[in-house]
């Protein structure tokens, strides 16, 4: 079934929308709503909005991105998982996000994403090509991040199993076996890189794990909560840039005009970027109430949750002018799929770079898009990431 290029029914609600065919138009009718609204069958308010979610992103002391009784989800709490949740700086408020989160700001801030590319292309080539491009989409970012933490050739494939096996935890939709195999993810990934750390061995200059060490408390450099946020950026490379990555092979199979911009770099830059516009990967992100606030005129009691749909806010005409046409060159391209404020992802140039190096050695492979079109996809189940299954 090509359900990635046809479909007739509308999604139920926006968390269902991730993963349908073709969700825009639905987020229209968002947006034609209420500023806020309330969804009875999700039990949360819904914000489709550019003008009301951009002010929510920045709201940190009255919504948290996590309820305030439940700072990690029960079903991991006490577990490896658990414990590396915990410490991510993208899942907490607070002190804790202020203790690491500008070190890894400043770290990622200094890369030079030229030689970032060519390092991820280079480790992108290693991946085996009998591989499927569903499983490629995840394998290059993660093993390109891999290698910039110090992770030698051998162990790229492993790491990347891991960390594939760790992003359970992050999914409500997990099973308990996935949870399990998640925990043991955790383990073992806060293992190697404590090994990786204690070697003795400085590591490589220009590396990511080299600014990090060199922008953290020098009390910070051996800590748990810093090995945890390791472990956090191959996260965020996971789910998130293999969407990043498999929507700009959608973009490519939907649009025949961009594949000659693809032939350049800074056309395949230019694609990716485009495509964490008009079809993120992110889709939506909830805030937690702290406490009793009115937004949008809405009053809110402590612990009211909010789904953020950020792909309807990119889609927002208030927001970017002709917003549903894909275009390559935009006087201002504003997105908020890689978030706003305190919370914005110190790693939005990266995950461009790295999806950028990730279609480059995509396409001198020789993807097929007429067999892609042909075939179809489908989306990953998931409540938030939108990511293509091609195979």
């Amino acid at each position: 079934m090509n359900s990635s290029l046809s479909s007739s029914d509308t999604p139920a609600d926006p968390v269902a929308a991730v993963t349908h065919a073709d969700p825009y138009p639905f987020y229209e009718t968002l947006r034609a709503g209420p500023p806020l609204a309330w969804n009875e069958k999700l039990r949360l308010w819904v914000a489709s909005r550019a003008e009301v979610i951009e002010p929510l992103l920045l709201a940190h002391g009255a919504l948290r991105v996590r309820p305030a009784a439940e700072p990690v989800p029960r079903a991991i709490a006490g577990s490896p998982a658990g414990e590396v949740f915990g410490h991510l700086v993208r899942m907490n408020d607070g002190p804790a996000h202020a203790a690491h989160k500008p070190a890894l700001q400043r770290a990622l801030a200094g890369l030079d994403l030229g030689a970032a590319h060519s390092a991820a292309l280079q480790v992108a080539q290693q991946v085996p090509e009998e591989q499927s491009l569903s499983d490629t989409l995840f394998a290059m970012p993660i093993q390109a991040v891999a290698h910039m933490l110090g992770f030698g050739p051998e162990a790229l494939p492993q790491v990347d199993l891991w960390m594939r096996d760790f992003v359970a935890c992050l999914s409500p939709l997990s099973t308990e076996a996935q949870l399990q195999r998640a925990s043991s993810a955790a383990d073992a990934l806060m293992t190697r890189f404590e090994l990786l750390l204690a070697a003795g061995t400085p590591p490589r200059n220009g590396t990511l794990l080299a600014a990090v060490l060199a922008e953290s408390a020098a009390d910070a450099s051996r800590s748990r909560a810093l090995l945890a946020n390791l472990v956090g950026l191959l996260s965020q490379t996971c789910d998130a840039t293999a969407g990043l990555l498999g929507n700009s092979v959608a973009a490519l199979v939907r649009g025949p005009r961009l594949r000659e911009a693809a032939r350049t770099r800074d056309g395949l830059h230019a694609i990716v970027q485009e495509t964490a516009r008009h079809d993120p990967s992110v889709q939506n992100t909830r805030r937690f109430a702290a406490e009793a606030v009115t937004i949008a005129g809405v009053p809110l009691a402590a612990g009211d949750a909010v789904l953020l749909v950020l792909a309807s806010a990119n889609r927002d005409p208030a927001f970017n002018a002709d917003p549903d046409r894909f275009t390559l060159v935009r006087a201002q391209r504003r997105m908020l799929g890689f978030g706003h404020g305190v919370h914005a992802c110190p790693g939005q140039a990266l995950a461009c770079t790295l999806a950028a190096a990730g279609l480059e050695a995509l396409l001198a492979r020789g993807l097929d898009f007429d067999a892609l079109r042909k075939r179809g996809w489908y989306y990953r189940p998931s409540a938030n990431a939108r990511i293509p299954v091609f195979d």
